[in-house]
């Protein structure tokens, strides 16, 4: 076999666009015929910029190789340029068109990709989703009502769910780490009591935040929050001061989590031996793809730490995190978005059964990407996969995550 020719596709999910703005879906065709499908989930350039990237990717390191030679082909794309050093953008690229080489592979010894990659450990993969507003819901209130999260929240216990995220601690903004404004711990606070009364012990809470804060801001609010016991604090704090995160958990009594803006084993690498962090969320279509993160995940074992496979994409890549789910002994759990959109993309190929998701039995990732439909909803935006905002968290007003991928400010 030999990888051929590279199509990619960047498609743009329906309003309110969970997932992001846009997935970028390669295709890669050996020269038997055989197709390969996976996913990059790079957003730091444009789609246009990551076309670019990811078709010079392919073409120095890629094209005319056996799709076999998956590890030759990673040092060649982190090692070629004289880098030899995590890179988000190159990586990202690296990782869709990698995740495409275990489809082909699968495919060619009709075999899932699981079966390739150590066999079967997890018959079936726990998964969490985040909180999304009910129909009876205004889209504009949900992200600060506590009420609201917490009928969201009952209605994923009725379908399954043991654990749901949610992030009220808003704003993301490019400023760096922030002091919390008080009512953003007090919002905070809100939301993790009203939830806890609503599920009980019947479901994890997963407290989301995406990096917004200070060290001292982090401890303030993780500090508020031990009451109610939540499972994980997520990245609390920017991803590029690793050494920051043991400061937190010296001072929090909550497990910190952190890894979907984080690119091969070198970083997972140094966050292991600071110490803080034992719950790892790569995002396979960032970390390097399935090789990759299936020698982090190895590695994290010798640190008693636990994978949860970070999904904020399509269902290219979330069927990528299953197959590696499913081999792994530190699973904790797999993120997992439900749209019609989504599960439309993959005829219906892999879906949440009572909170769970069996290991995918089909060949290569088990997934049939509906190519005319991702086509049909082509990305032509000009925002980011995501995009956090200039302005500085609001100390007098109120700061209010939004989900999705809303439409620009007129």
């Amino acid at each position: 076999m030999r990888l051929d020719t590279l199509d990619i596709i960047v498609t743009a999910p329906p309003a309110p666009g969970w997932g992001g703005r846009y997935w970028i879906l390669v295709k890669l065709t050996t020269a038997c015929g055989i197709t390969g499908w996976g996913e990059c989930y790079a957003a730091s350039v444009g789609p246009d910029a990551m076309r670019a990237v990811i078709a010079d990717v392919f073409a120095r390191h890629m094209a005319g190789e056996n799709p076999e030679n998956v590890e030759r082909m990673f040092r060649r794309a982190y090692s070629s340029g004289f880098t030899q050093r995590p890179d988000l953008t190159v990586m990202g690229a690296f990782s869709g068109l990698e995740i495409a080489c275990w489809d082909i592979l699968g495919k060619a010894r009709d075999r899932p990709v699981w079966a390739l990659l150590g066999g079967l450990m997890n018959d079936r993969i726990r998964a969490y989703t985040y909180l999304y507003p009910l129909p009876q819901h205004r889209m504009a209130d949900f992200w600060t009502s506590p009420d609201m999260a917490a009928e969201s929240a009952l209605d994923c216990l009725e379908r399954g769910y043991t654990a749901v995220k949610f992030d009220p601690a808003g704003p993301y903004t490019i400023r760096g780490g922030h002091q919390p404004a008080m009512r953003d711990i007090t919002r905070s606070v809100a939301f993790c009591k009203a939830i806890r009364a609503a599920v009980g012990d019947r479901a994890d809470l997963l407290f989301g935040t995406h990096g917004q804060f200070t060290t001292a801001g982090a401890i303030r609010l993780g500090q508020a929050l031990e009451p109610y016991a939540p499972l994980w604090f997520e990245e609390p704090i920017p991803p590029d001061n690793l050494t920051e995160f043991a400061e937190i958990a010296r001072a929090v009594r909550i497990p910190l989590s952190t890894g979907e803006r984080l690119t091969t084993k070198a970083e997972f690498a140094a966050l292991l031996r600071l110490g803080g962090v034992r719950i790892l969320q790569p995002a396979l279509g960032r970390a390097g793809g399935i090789w990759e993160t299936r020698k982090i995940a190895a590695m994290a074992e010798g640190f008693n730490a636990e994978i949860a496979p970070h999904l904020y994409a399509g269902p290219v890549e979330w069927a990528a995190n299953l197959h590696l789910a499913a081999t792994i002994p530190n699973l904790l759990m797999a993120e997992t978005i439900e749209t019609p959109f989504h599960d439309a993309l993959i005829r219906g190929a892999i879906r949440v059964e009572n909170g769970f998701v069996a290991a995918p039995q089909g060949p290569g990732l088990g997934i049939d990407v509906d190519e005319d439909l991702a086509r049909a909803h082509p990305y032509t935006g000009t925002d980011l996969h995501l995009q956090m905002q200039e302005a500085p968290c609001d100390y007098h007003g109120q700061n209010a995550f939004q989900g999705g991928a809303p439409p620009p400010a007129d």
